[in-house]
């Protein structure tokens, strides 16, 4: 029996005007068990707030005083997707490609998912809950079952809408590889994105993934992975941030001999905040993490890292895992905010972090004004080859449009 709007209520906390439309939201919803015990996870704590640990710099809470759509339209074109195939997921609707690569086979369901360890990532479950539309879709499953050279390209984005919540998850079967690229590019007042990927023996995964959304909107993308026997796993992502935007990633090494790679950059102009947070998990021997994460904050703007490599006891043995996260603020009034964590309990690992922050080398852009250069073209050009190394391992298709995309957003920003 579905519960009745007042007992949802009763489950939060002191429910904001925010989370009781999201309340309303959900009672419009077809009754499903699965439905409800992730909704009934995002309930625990209600939209995350400064009270929360992981979340004390990224208050979901205090930046969404209401669900309402936001005043502009989508803030720049998605990743250029030549002739590949395209799924768009808008607060009117999901959109299906008419082809695909051979490997790649699409399971729309109608009927909601479980989704498992959803007290860990609160609006991952809200997105479980609510990713259903009325007589529409709940979840997509993309199923790939052989090596595959074609780019899959996700694209969520709205034309001043209210809310936008997708849901997908992808199987990899052994062997099998898989080039996701994702532009998740505004338009929508509350828009969150939850991706889980599963990967078996052998299985390659390229991710990529833009992220830009307007000063008045709140953005959540959130991604669950785990990693089969020898798998490989490569997350590269571009964030321009929001009013409040949060890019989420859960990474379990589940078997040996996985191979993990989180590389991100964020660049945030006045009344923008972006957010990189990731967890990763070695729990299986032999396991190897590499992540990069570089930022560029202009006066007003924030970004956020938080990291963390759980490695736990016995079967973590043989871990190799490095975090670097590094800094420039690029004018008075610039905020970052980074928490790199080892959390380590097996004896016979390689693991280390580091943490930077500071401004632009004075004497690099002595010589560079030396030789012509203005002072602010030569601000932008030290800050994109900064923080391009972070965008190495981008899909081969769409670097270069990253890039592009860093370039434009400096050129017209630094001064």
């Amino acid at each position: 029996m579905a519960l009745s709007i007042d007992a949802l209520k009763e489950k939060f906390r002191n429910p904001g005007t925010a989370e009781l439309e999201l309340i309303a939201r959900y009672a419009m919803l077809p009754e499903s068990g699965q439905r409800e015990r992730a909704f009934e996870a995002f309930a625990e704590t209600g939209l995350p707030h400064r009270r929360m640990e992981a979340w004390k710099w990224t208050d979901f809470r205090a930046a969404l005083k209401q669900v309402e759509a936001s005043a502009q339209g989508s803030q720049c074109a998605p990743l250029p997707a030549f002739e590949h195939p395209v799924i768009e997921f808008t607060p009117e609707g999901v959109t299906l490609p008419d082809t695909l690569p051979d490997g790649i086979k699409l399971h729309p369901r109608d009927e909601a998912q479980a989704l498992g360890n959803a007290e860990e990532v609160p609006l991952g479950a809200m997105t479980a809950a609510l990713a259903g539309r009325v007589g529409g879709m709940d979840t997509l499953i993309i199923e790939v079952n052989a090596p595959t050279d074609t780019p899959l390209h996700i694209v969520t984005r709205g034309d001043r809408g209210e809310t936008n919540f997708a849901r997908i998850a992808v199987i990899v079967r052994p062997g099998a590889t898989l080039d996701l690229i994702e532009s998740h590019v505004g338009g929508v007042g509350f828009s969150s994105f939850l991706i889980e990927i599963g990967m078996q023996e052998g299985g390659v995964v390229r991710r990529t993934v833009l992220q830009r959304g307007s000063a008045d909107e709140a953005q959540a993308i959130t991604a669950v992975v785990n990693l089969g026997d020898t798998s490989e796993y490569t997350q590269t992502a571009l964030a321009f941030g929001a009013n409040i935007a949060r890019l989420e990633t859960h990474l379990r090494h589940q078997e040996s001999g996985s191979t993990a790679t989180l590389n991100g950059a964020y660049l945030t102009a006045k009344g923008f905040h972006a957010d990189f947070t990731s967890h990763v998990r070695h729990g299986a021997p032999a396991s190897v993490t590499r992540q990069v994460t570089k930022g560029a904050v202009l006066d007003g703007g924030t970004g956020v890292f938080q990291g963390k490599f759980h490695v736990p006891r016995t079967v973590g043995q043989y871990t190799d895992a490095d975090m670097q996260h590094q800094a420039l603020l690029l004018e008075d009034g610039a905020q970052v905010f980074a928490k790199p964590e080892l959390e380590i309990y097996a004896d016979d690992v390689e693991c280390a972090h580091g943490n930077t922050s500071g401004t632009l080398d004075p004497n690099q852009l002595f010589y560079m004004r030396q030789r012509g250069i203005p002072e602010a073209e030569a601000r932008a050009l030290l800050t994109e080859a900064f923080i391009a190394e972070a965008l190495e391992e981008a899909s081969d298709s769409v670097q270069a449009a990253l890039l592009d995309a860093a370039r434009s957003f400096l050129t017209e920003t630094v001064r």
